[in-house]
């Protein structure tokens, strides 16, 4: 409850709580954890002459009152385990027969036997601080407890490549996307600033959801934008130095905007009718909150370390809210469609009802074609193409954004002569 209201305060008060933030370098804190493994970072894809600096300090190891503890070093460790043998690593830790870290495929980075690990056990020096060479790859690194025997450290993790002797803390497969946001920003700057121009142009046909769409542009550039300062700077440096707070507060406000417009493009509000129903603003009351806790679990899910026992949990929590509010905006397209429907074949103007029945059924296809892009296929594009071209997916991401709201600003662009924008009397009641 706690590191929730933390990572809320974090959105919300934005530059004021930039010390909670630590970026690509991993700050770990076990206490008295006593898991036979622990997952310390996310994939990283290591080029030629990549390197691992673990820092350890505090340590201490528990047992039992009036217990004698016999301890062997040899089965504490820190390793390597590739992305793709992942499912083989959760069968050997079922079978339990032997400790993780004599496994014939673990990239074992250094076990507790280390002389300088000793000293730190005998408490003969306060920390222990190494760096290890690895071999090219994509990676995740774990902390192996093969006795199940409480433990606490704490650790500082710096996974990086090195660049004609610099410091890239990308992972290979990321060191492109600060090309790709800032091409996609100036693409979503055009494309706000020309919309903006339009309804500046159409000013005396344009209503209130087009100053909304106008509004989701601009924050989905500043999103953007947000996001090639962190590439660059923790590229160079491993810290985000406050571009990932200009992010947390940009994706909200985009999040909200953004689901805002589709529920109110799909109801007709403003440009078919000047009011919200019952059912509609039940669907806003849902959406707007879930895309909080939305944002909450995001910031928890960037900001700590995948060692945190709930980590997984509140990237699961992303997960499924993003999809509950995926699946919440396509009920005012539907509803709309089926009052369409009857309205067509009940009142006098047959053919213009089917014209909008036709542009609403268009707008529902788009929607769901665009949530299985990037939601579906997104996913598999990153998780099958090679980890040094994983930033396609990124790039296929922003590009699929770019081309729906392309689509859904001339579809629903005001003009005097769109048959689906003209707001009549009689038809405020649809």
């Amino acid at each position: 409850m706690k590191l929730a209201v933390l990572s809320l305060l974090c959105v919300v008060l934005g530059p004021s709580l930039l010390h909670c933030v630590n970026a690509k370098i991993h700050y770990t804190r076990l206490d008295k954890d006593d898991r036979k493994l622990v997952p310390l970072t996310e994939a990283f894809g290591f080029s030629e002459g990549g390197t691992i600096s673990i820092k350890m300090s505090n340590y201490n190891l528990y047992h039992p009152f009036d217990q004698e503890l016999k301890v062997d070093n040899s089965h504490f460790g820190f390793f390597l385990w590739p992305v793709e043998a992942d499912a083989a690593l959760e069968q050997d830790l079922m079978d339990g027969s032997e400790c993780i870290l004599k496994h014939a495929g673990t990239s074992s980075v250094f076990n507790f036997t280390e002389p300088g690990m000793q000293k730190l056990i005998s408490k003969e020096a306060p920390e222990f601080k190494q760096a290890y060479s690895v071999s090219p790859g994509l990676f995740y690194l774990y902390f192996a407890n093969c006795d199940g025997q409480p433990i606490s450290f704490t650790s500082i993790i710096e996974l990086y490549n090195n660049k004609d002797g610099v410091k890239d803390y990308l992972s290979v497969g990321e060191t492109e996307l600060e090309t790709v946001y800032w091409v996609m920003f100036a693409l979503f700057t055009a494309i706000a600033v020309a919309w903006s121009w339009f309804v500046w142009r159409e000013r005396q046909h344009a209503h209130r959801v087009h100053i909304l769409m106008g509004a989701l542009c601009y924050f989905k550039a500043l999103t953007v934008l947000s996001q090639a300062g962190m590439n660059h700077y923790i590229e160079r440096t491993g810290h985000a130095d406050g571009w990932n707070i200009a992010y947390y507060i940009f994706t909200f406000c985009r999040g909200i905007l953004f689901f805002t417009v589709v529920v109110l493009i799909g109801t007709g509000w403003s440009y078919m009718k000047p009011f919200l129903g019952d059912k509609e603003k039940r669907i806003l009351l849902v959406v707007v909150p879930l895309q909080v806790f939305a944002n909450i679990a995001i910031v928890i899910t960037e900001e700590e370390s995948p060692s945190v026992i709930d980590w997984f949990t509140w990237r699961d929590v992303f997960h499924l809210v993003d999809i509950i509010c995926c699946c919440a905006i396509l009920f005012p397209i539907v509803w709309s469609i089926k009052h369409l429907r009857e309205a067509s074949q009940t009142d006098g103007k047959a053919a213009r009802n089917l014209e909008k029945l036709t542009l609403f059924r268009q707008f529902y296809i788009m929607v769901v074609v665009y949530i299985y892009f990037t939601r579906i296929v997104v996913y598999l594009l990153k998780s099958t193409v090679q980890y040094e071209y994983s930033w396609t997916s990124e790039g296929a991401e922003q590009l699929a954004t770019l081309a729906f709201y392309v689509w859904t600003a001339v579809r629903f662009r005001p003009q005097s002569n769109n048959p689906y924008l003209r707001l009549d009397a009689s038809e405020i009641e649809l």
